[in-house]
C-alpha cells in the first residue's frame, strides 16, 4: 500500500499547522529578555514531526463537518502539550536524550533551565491557544478545555510519566505497561479525536464521539508498540533520536512480553480493531488509511 493519501494529508496538514502556530507566535512579544524562551519554544515546536494529534483533531473535525477554522485551535494546543512533553521527556533528569527529530534536543541546544521553561511555557501557552477559539460555541469550549486538562494532567499524561520512571525501578506487568500508554500516549491521542468531535458541535456521548474515541485509543496502544519496535530495530537515521535507550534505562516495553513478530500481530489486532470502529461514519478513509500507515511505518 503506498499510502499516497495519508501521506499528502498529513503534509498539508503539517504545513497549515505549522502556519497557525507561526501567526500565534506573531503576537508574542519576542524582544530583550523573552528572545531566548521565545526562540527555544519555537525550536521544538516548529522543529517538524509528523503532527499526528493535530491531523487528528482537524480531521475528525472535517469529517464531522467542522471548518479549519473551528478545529485548528484546538490542534494547535495538541501539539504545543506534545511538544512540551518531548522537551521535557528528554531532559537530563528523564530519558535524557540529546537528539530529536534529527537535531539536538532542546536543552542541548538552550541549556536545561531554558528548556524546561520552553517546555513550562508551551503547555500555558496551549490553553491559551485553545481557550482563545472562537468559532466555537461558549459550552463546547469549556468541554474542550476540561478535556484537555484531564488529558494532560495527572489522570493523563503526567500519570502516565510517573508510572514510566516507577518502570526504571521494577519490572512492569502487562496490566501496568497498557496503563502507562493509555495514559503517557493515549490519552493525548483520544483526545486529540474528542477535540476534532467537540469542535464540530459533538459531545462525549454522542456515538460519533465513542467510536472516533475508541478508535483513538487502539491506535495509540499499537503506535507505542511500534515505537517499541522502532526503538530496538529502527534506523537511528530515519527515527531521528537515540535508539535502544528504552533498554539501557532498563524499561518495560512491550518486547518484554512479545518477541518482534508478536509485536506487529499486537498492534495488526489494535489497527483492526480501531478501523472498526469508525466502520459506520460516512468519510473516514483518511483515518481508515491513517490507522495503517501508523502500523507500517519506520519513523
Amino acid at each position: 500500500m503506498s499510502f499516497e493519501n495519508i501521506k499528502i494529508a498529513l503534509a498539508e496538514n503539517s504545513l497549515a499547522t505549522e502556519a497557525a502556530l507561526e501567526e500565534f507566535f506573531k503576537g508574542k512579544n519576542s524582544s530583550g529578555s523573552l528572545e531566548i524562551i521565545i526562540s527555544a519554544e519555537k525550536y521544538s515546536l516548529l522543529g517538524g514531526g509528523k503532527r499526528i494529534r493535530p491531523f487528528l483533531v482537524n480531521e475528525v473535525a472535517r469529517v464531522l463537518g467542522a471548518s479549519l477554522e473551528a478545529s485548528m485551535p484546538f490542534a494547535m494546543a495538541v501539539e504545543m502539550i506534545h511538544t512540551y512533553s518531548l522537551i521535557h521527556d528528554d531532559l537530563p533528569c528523564m530519558d535524557n536524550d540529546d537528539f530529536r527529530r534529527g537535531k539536538p534536543s532542546n536543552h542541548r541546544v538552550y541549556g536545561e533551565a531554558y528548556a524546561m521553561l520552553a517546555g513550562d511555557a508551551l503547555l500555558t501557552n496551549a490553553f491559551l491557544a485553545a481557550a482563545s477559539n472562537k468559532n466555537v460555541d461558549t459550552s463546547y469550549l469549556s468541554a474542550a478545555i476540561t478535556a484537555l486538562s484531564d488529558a494532560a494532567g495527572d489522570d493523563g499524561m503526567i500519570g502516565g510519566q510517573v508510572t514510566d520512571l516507577e518502570g526504571e525501578e521494577k519490572k512492569l506487568t502487562f496490566e501496568e505497561l497498557l496503563r502507562l500508554h493509555s495514559l503517557k500516549t493515549g490519552k493525548m491521542i483520544e483526545v486529540s479525536a474528542l477535540l476534532g468531535c467537540i469542535a464540530a458541535g459533538y459531545s462525549a456521548k454522542t456515538k460519533e464521539a465513542r467510536a472516533v474515541c475508541a478508535y483513538a485509543r487502539n491506535i495509540g496502544l499499537a503506535f507505542q508498540a511500534i515505537d517499541d519496535l522502532l526503538d530496538l530495530i529502527g534506523d537511528e537515521a530515519i527515527v531521528g533520536k537515540t535508539l535502544s535507550s528504552d533498554a539501557e534505562n532498563q524499561k518495560t516495553t512491550f518486547l518484554s512480553f512479545f518477541d518482534i513478530e508478536g509485536v506487529r500481530d499486537y498492534a495488526k489486532r489494535l489497527t483492526e480493531d480501531a478501523i472498526s470502529e469508525i466502520s459506520e461514519i460516512e468519510g473516514s478513509e483518511l483515518l481508515r488509511e491513517l490507522a495503517l500507515y501508523l502500523l507500517e511505518r519506520d519513523k
